[in-house]
Parts: structure tokens; sequence; C-alpha cells
């Protein structure tokens, strides 16, 4: 992540009930972070996180909690999370940046209900159409931004447009890419190859101010030879799964293989420190969390089994955004944009 652009001690309001592991893990994790010299919030049941944070040393710490008495489960409906579950402690933590109290917020909680409380507490920066979750994917190189990986189903061109146009700012002011690549997913890296809203997606990131480079196939993700890449949230959450999978698979057929002999396991003594480095570039936990972008106020929806690891770089990702201002810069990037969507929704209402 590139160094912090100003001054600004972020606060980040963290969902402690969250995840598979809940407390036991979120609070370790965001008292690391606040020893990197970020303000945390501890949402959720008090006595528990008091409970947690009884048996670290947070003297200095600038860590304050705030109760919430409800928490949504893995399988409750995100409709039922918003309506009966009105004091969960991911809604509170979203009222807490609408009250000023946080400047952003960080769950491993059930998915669907972060992106429904996120989207109706905190609501949509001006000339949003559609948040999307950015996922951030291991390559080859640098990390690459995956958009949008399941917070839109049905996306249509002037969607995918606006996603880049997150995703580049994303890249730029998160991730430190000074000039993102940006390409769309497609079945094929020719002009005109993929279904009706990818190709008219196509023409929009051509108008577009952006370092659009075409169209990538699915195995462009991995290379490292473009920043961002576009796609529908159904075909992005495949993706996702799709290389979580490959990845806990590749790497369980390796642990066996490296067992398998003397021979294998004395290689492995020897490789150590580059298997350590292979971990090290595939592991999720190193990139925290997908942040969902384009509401007013930052959120970071984690894996439910997130680790201490991949919380506590949740929470930097998070504190990284807010100092570096991306909101601002999204909020810019967007209304530089307007005359474009514009021009698109005219040419489509005539054509129609």
């Amino acid at each position: 992540m590139p160094n912090a652009g100003s001054d600004i001690v972020p606060r980040i309001a963290v969902d402690a009930m969250g995840g598979d592991f809940g407390p036991h893990v979120v609070v370790p994790a965001a008292v690391q972070a606040a020893r990197n010299g970020i303000a945390v919030v501890l949402v959720g049941d008090a006595e528990r996180i008091e409970s947690e944070l009884s048996r670290l040393n947070t003297a200095g710490l600038d860590i304050t909690v705030r109760a919430a008495s409800q928490v949504v489960e893995m399988d409750d409906k995100p409709s039922d999370a918003l309506r009966r579950k009105k004091d969960s402690s991911i809604q509170v933590a979203c009222r807490c940046v609408t009250e000023g109290v946080a400047d952003g917020v960080v769950s491993a909680g059930n998915s669907g209900a972060t992106v429904a409380c996120g989207m109706f507490v905190l609501g949509r920066i001006k000339g949003v159409m559609r948040p999307a979750l950015a996922g951030i994917m291991p390559t080859e190189k640098n990390p690459v931004v995956l958009i949008d990986v399941g917070a839109n189903v049905d996306s249509k061109p002037l969607h995918l447009l606006q996603f880049a146009l997150m995703a580049d700012v994303l890249s730029r002011y998160v991730l430190g890419v000074p000039n993102p690549a940006v390409g769309l997913l497609s079945i094929g890296e020719e002009e005109g190859k993929g279904n009706a809203t990818v190709r008219d997606a196509f023409e929009l990131l051509r108008q577009s101010d952006l370092r659009f480079i075409g169209n990538v196939e699915g195995r462009d993700i991995f290379t490292g030879d473009v920043d961002v890449v576009v796609c529908d949230g159904f075909v992005g959450n495949v993706a996702l799964k799709l290389s979580e999978g490959l990845a806990k698979s590749m790497g369980n057929i390796l642990r066996t293989e490296l067992k398998s002999s003397w021979l294998s396991r004395l290689g492995t003594l020897l490789s150590l420190r580059a298997f350590k480095r292979f971990k090290k570039v595939v592991d999720y936990a190193e990139y925290g969390g997908a942040p969902l972008i384009g509401l007013k106020g930052l959120v970071v929806v984690c894996h439910g089994k997130s680790n201490e690891l991949a919380m506590v770089n949740a929470i930097k990702m998070a504190a990284t955004s807010v100092r570096n201002k991306m909101h601002e810069h999204l909020a810019e990037g967007l209304a530089a944009h307007s005359s474009l969507a514009g021009k698109f929704e005219k040419t489509a209402k005539d054509a129609a």
C-alpha cells in the first residue's frame, strides 16, 4: 500500500462479532492495528469485547467500545438483518460513520447483510448508480483489482464503466498504482467478443480517459499485466471463488507431495524461504478484504474465515483509504465522466 497522504488519524469501526471467530480474533487484530496508529471503535457485545481486551496490552492505544445487542448470523437473509436486527453490530458500525464517530467500517460477518447495511445506512455517493465489491487478487507481479465480485449480478454497460472508474481510484490511492491499466473481462481479447453488455461497455471504456487496454480473458487476471479487471458481479464472484478453491487445492497437493518421501522433505527444508514467500503472495489474508466502493463511507467486507492477519490488513486498508481521501477522488472521477454517461443513455434511448 502507498504511504499515507496526510496526517489524518483514521478511526475505523470494526464489527467485533463478525466472522467465524468473532471477538477472539477480531479484538486482537484491532489492538494490533491500533499499535500502527489507527484509532479503532470495536462494536458488539461489550462484555465479550472487554473480556478479550483485558488479556491484551492496550495502554496508550486509541480503542473504544460501542455496544450492540444483536448479531447478524451467517445464514440470516440481508433483508431480515436490516429490518429485524437494527441494533446488530454491523448496523451500529455503519451508524458510527453517519454519526461522525468513525471514518470507515470493517466486517467479516455475513457479506450480503454487510453490503445491504452499508447501502441502507450510509447511502451512495452522488452519481453512483450501484456500489461494487472490489476484490484484491494476487498475481505474478502486483495485486490486481477485480470488480465487481458479487454486489451486482445484473450489471448494465454504464454500471461496468462506473465500476472501472471506482476501481481506478482504488488502485491509485490504496494500492499505489500511478496509471492503472484497465481491462474488460470477456471470452476473448478481440474487440467485439462477449455479450451485448460487454460490447457496449467496451465502447464506453474506450471513450473514457482511463488507460483502457481492451478485453482480457480469465487467465490474464493473474499475470499482473493488467491492474483493474472489470466484470459483472455474477462473473466476478465465480472467478473469485474459483481462484480461492484452486489456490487451496494446489496448496493441499503441494503439501502432500512434499511429505511423500524423505527426499521431498529434504527439498522442502532447503526451499523453506521460497515456500514462505509463495504463501505470502497467494494468501488472501495478505490483502485483508474487499472494499465496497461507491458509498458515503468506506466498508471493507472480509472473508468469514478471516484470521488475525487478514483482519489487521483489512483495517489497514480502510485506514489507507481514509488517509489518501479515496472518497473525494471517487466523487471527482465520477463527475468528470458524467457527460459520457449522459451521451450513452441518450444513444441507447434513440436506438430503442
